[in-house]
């Protein structure tokens, strides 16, 4: 454990309320929290670790020693777990229902360490836990943790909020400038070798145009006068973050926003991953991903219309090929067939153009500089180590230079590729990638060959009846690229195509020869297998990876670099031998223990690996800041780094605005808790939840004076019935907060039971729309109109976003089957006694739950248990559908095959009887089910002979 760490955890036991600790990122915060449960003491009582990702509760407890309670357990199996005394993770929604249900003893639990703070809030459910504990065991302890001090100021007084709503008075803050963290990890620091890679001429261009489009967007989104001048800057616009604060200003007002401004929003994210994958990914990759953005979002996209935007597909394509008209004279032999094709096309197509020059694609594949500079550095690592053992010097220093070489990626696709790299070359890695990137050409072009016939129809007329045709994306693609170009991409590709066809046929006859002592059906099948007429890129990557040993030791490298393709990215995942191309094989041995990392991964490798030299691929602040502290835990043992940057690129840009952007927070923080104001009774304030249901108005007061000298009378608490499923949401925490009681129990019919007649349906936007196209909505309204006599849908918004569906120029005058006004009025003329309520926000919810509960009698728990649930003779209490009709009959039509949600009530207008459908003749059917198919289907069911034993 660092030294500092000991500070942070001797500052945390001075209060035994517990506190609040923001840390830099990748300071150890999971070190530091398994240290803080090595101190737990078990006669206390138990101690719950909530909020924890999976990355996190894998570096907390690597030894597995902490066991997880879900609810796969029983509810006595959790009591035991709960009441024993130990260590548990457990997830914020099976503990507040185990604490609603008082299945969990509240002084059983002695602490609760919470991480990821930045994400709480004062309705989140880990707030509705605290507060729950807190108020009736009054020495629970509760440490909260956060590695992510610019999310703690994001908002108005993030860090003052949180505290509250946790019951917290000390904010412990250790930022990287700390004394002691600075002292403690710059006394040894490792060796470090700053490498500044120049980038090629066309990703410069590149960068910069795409700067121009996003500054050219920027200022549009200024006119719109919507959004803070100062947050609309290119280096803010370099991080996620960015989204979050443009749509956090603009959520309240979206629906008023125009087409325009919200295409912009939608354009700069668009562009951050643009200047992202291009110091990311090599060339190829970032060609056929600015390939998918022409083809979705060419027509409603404002950036690709922008001048600099052909700047940045023209050298994107420069980078992987060069399009050229050649002279017949010229031409080279090899490629005769190749330029055949695409000259056939072109006459074809073209009566006028000339036959004295031919088309033809010259492959540039540039490699990304830095592939260059890892190998170079790499094959440096093994000319030391091969010196050092020829050399007389101490043991130790010969097994620090014979350690782990770690190098790290920002993601697993990276990692996969450096590695193909390292074991195969560059330029066979580029070949890999330019012949997928054909054969996903061929692919595409055989997508929409199905529609043809329709848009030939169209063709005409279409735009004169007001109804432009949609256009696919191979169209879109020929918009943009010339015809020429194109067709000599397809004719590569069909080439590419052929060889691959003939290559698995002739390797298939060399296993039939090399297998002749096998049966001759399995040789047939496998051949018949083999053998079809289209060629799939699944099939080729698997024929690939099954002779990849076998063309290793060829010599052509033109028959090599076509055999590997796909599946040897993750075949070379598991050769440890990377250098083979570049040395000799004792070299290459030397060489064993490179291992990639991918950095999205969130692990912390560095203890278990323990590497003497580490390559940053990708810069990342947390892992620099990793890098440190195992070298001041490990200070005996030599430590080299090299950084690996694009000289004058936008990823420098990123690295330093980070580390800026982090002093400034924790500035900010410090400031913050100079002037924070944390009320000195505010545990007593927790025996005031509820208050409000004991005030009273003056009105209500008169109104009882005539009883008893106008004495109170003493008022029942409130109490709802909500549904397991609804702890996910933030309702119950405020319905709690206003003092109503919470009965969490598992319910068939709605989501919050008011009283014996009042059952509530609640829907969140996403959710509405995601009910309606499924059409559980409509399921879930005729249950609750079948079993209570007030169903309600409750329709809840964000507090912070628009209280809108759409705006008012999107609203029309027909129905129409998309919109959800349409789906709405259908919804309440099929449910006349359903009623849609409207709220704002959560806090508005409950205070519509409270008027509604208004001189209501309180459900009873065993009787919304029991609806909807049959018993065991099958029958269905409550059903108000039974007084007149047969349910049991009903439920067996519409398990019939062809019966639906949508027919059945007109099958049962149709007859009066299940013997009357059964009699009915098919024409009637399928009047009745709408439709010749359904009608059929029940037809052939009905009729079907039933199977006989003789």
């Amino acid at each position: 454990m660092v030294r500092f760490h000991e500070h942070i955890i001797a500052d945390l036991l001075e209060d035994p309320s517990g506190g609040l600790v923001v840390l830099s990122a990748g300071l150890g915060l999971p070190k530091l929290v398994s240290s803080i449960l090595t101190l737990h003491d078990p006669s206390r009582g138990s101690l719950l670790i909530l909020n924890a990702t999976p990355p996190q509760k894998n570096s907390i407890d690597f030894n597995s020693q902490y066991p997880s309670i879900t609810a796969e357990l029983s509810s006595n199996h959790r009591l035991s777990l709960y009441t024993s005394g130990g260590i548990f993770f457990i997830t914020s929604r099976i503990l507040i229902v185990d604490l609603l249900t008082q299945r969990l003893p509240t002084t059983a639990v002695a602490e609760i360490v919470l991480l990821n703070v930045h994400s709480l809030s004062d309705t989140s459910t880990e707030a509705f836990i605290v507060r729950f504990l807190r108020s009736s065991n009054r020495s629970l302890c509760v440490r909260a943790f956060s590695d992510r001090p610019q999310s703690m100021v994001s908002g108005f007084a993030k860090a003052e909020r949180t505290l509250k709503c946790l019951f917290l008075r000390k904010l412990h803050l250790w930022p990287r400038f700390q004394v002691y963290i600075s002292q403690q990890l710059e006394k040894d620091p490792p060796e470090v070798v700053d490498i500044r890679v120049p980038m090629s001429p066309h990703m410069l261009v590149i960068q910069k145009a795409v700067i121009e489009v996003m500054d050219a967007c920027l200022k549009e989104m200024r006119k719109t006068n919507k959004v803070d001048v100062e947050d609309l800057t290119v280096e803010n616009g370099l991080f996620k973050s960015f989204d979050e604060i443009i749509r956090r200003q603009l959520d309240p007002i979206w629906h008023t926003l125009g087409k325009r401004t919200k295409q912009l929003v939608s354009d700069l994210k668009t562009l951050r991953k643009l200047l992202d994958y291009l110091v990311r990914y090599d060339a190829v990759t970032f060609l056929k991903y600015l390939d998918s953005l022409r083809a979705s979002e060419s027509f409603r996209s404002v950036w690709i219309f922008a001048e600099s935007s052909y700047t940045i597909f023209e050298h994107a394509k420069k980078r992987v090929y060069q399009f050229s008209r050649l002279d017949s004279e010229n031409a080279a032999a090899s490629s005769s067939k190749k330029r055949k094709h695409v000259e056939n096309t072109k006459t074809k197509d073209d009566s006028s153009a000339s036959t004295n020059y031919v088309v033809g694609l010259r492959k540039i594949l540039e490699e990304p500089p830095k592939w260059k500079v890892l190998l170079d550095i790499l094959i440096e690592i093994q000319e030391e180590r091969q010196k050092q053992t020829f050399e007389v010097e101490e043991v130790l220093e010969r097994e620090d230079l014979k350690g782990i070489i770690l190098v790290a990626c920002k993601d697993e696709f990276s990692c996969m590729q450096l590695q193909d790299c390292t074991a195969k070359g560059p330029d066979k890695v580029m070949e890999d990638e330019w012949e997928k990137y054909l054969l996903s050409k061929v692919e595409l072009q055989t997508l929409p060959k199905s529609s043809k016939k329709k848009s030939k129809a169209l063709k005409g007329f279409g735009i004169l009846d007001g109804v432009i045709p949609s256009v696919s994306g191979q169209k879109v693609e020929l918009s943009s690229i010339s015809k020429q170009e194109n067709d000599a991409l397809l004719a590569a590709a069909h080439d590419l195509s052929k060889q691959r066809k003939k290559e698995s046929e002739a390797k298939v006859d060399e296993a039939g020869e090399h297998d002749k002592g096998k049966k001759k059906e399995k040789r047939k099948k496998r051949s018949n297998i083999c053998k079809t007429g289209v060629v799939n890129e699944n099939e080729i990557e698997s024929e690939a990876s099954t002779s990849a040993k076998e063309k290793m030791i060829m010599e052509d490298d033109a028959l090599a670099s076509d055999l590997f393709v796909g599946n040897n990215i993750e075949s070379a995942h598991l050769v440890k031998g990377f250098l083979r191309k570049h040395g000799e094989g004792s070299e290459s041995s030397l060489l064993t223990s490179v291992h990639f990392h991918a950095l999205d991964s969130n692990q912390n490798v560095l203890d278990f690996l323990q590497p003497s030299v580490i390559i940053v691929y990708h810069p990342d602040q947390a892992f620099i800041r990793e890098i440190e502290v195992y070298k001041s835990e490990n200070s005996s043992r030599k430590v080299k780094v090299y950084f690996l940057f694009y000289d004058d690129s936008t990823e420098v840009q990123k690295f330093e605005a980070s580390l800026r952007r982090e002093n400034a927070a924790f500035e900010s923080l410090i400031r913050q808790k100079s002037l924070m104001m944390i009320p000195v009774n505010q545990d007593e304030q927790l025996l005031g939840i509820g208050s409000e249901l004991e005030q009273q108005s003056l009105a209500a007061q008169n109104s009882i004076t005539r009883k008893a000298g106008g004495r109170k009378e003493v008022e029942k608490k409130m109490q709802i019935i909500v549904d397991m499923r609804e702890f996910m949401s933030s309702l119950p925490n405020v319905l709690h907060q206003k003092g109503i009681h919470v009965i969490p129990v598992t319910l068939e019919v709605g989501d919050y039971i008011l009283s014996p007649l009042i059952c509530v349906e609640r829907k969140s936007l996403q959710d509405l729309f995601g009910s309606f196209a499924s059409g559980r909505l409509y399921h879930q309204a005729e249950m609750m109109s079948r079993y209570y006599k007030i169903p309600v849908l409750l329709i809840e918004f964000s507090q912070d976003k628009s209280f809108s569906f759409q705006s008012a120029g999107e609203i029309g005058d027909d129905v129409t089957p998309n919109s959800i006004i349409s789906k709405l009025s259908l919804l309440v003329l099929h449910f006349p006694r359903l009623r849609i309520v409207w709220s704002r926000s959560l806090h508005a919810t409950a205070e519509i739950f409270s008027m509604l509960k208004a001189n209501q009698d309180e459900p009873d728990e065993v009787k919304a248990i029991r609806v909807g649930v049959p018993s065991e003779d099958g029958v269905i209490e409550n059903d108000v559908r039974a007084e007149n009709y047969n349910t049991s009959a009903i439920e067996f039509l519409r398990r019939l095959p062809g019966v639906t949600d949508t027919n059945y009530r007109s099958i049962m207008e149709g007859c009066n009887s299940l013997a009357d459908l059964a009699l009915l003749p098919l024409e009637k059917l399928a009047e009745l089910m709408g439709g010749q198919k359904a009608a059929k289907t029940l037809r052939d069911f009905l009729d079907a002979k039933y199977p006989t034993l003789l």
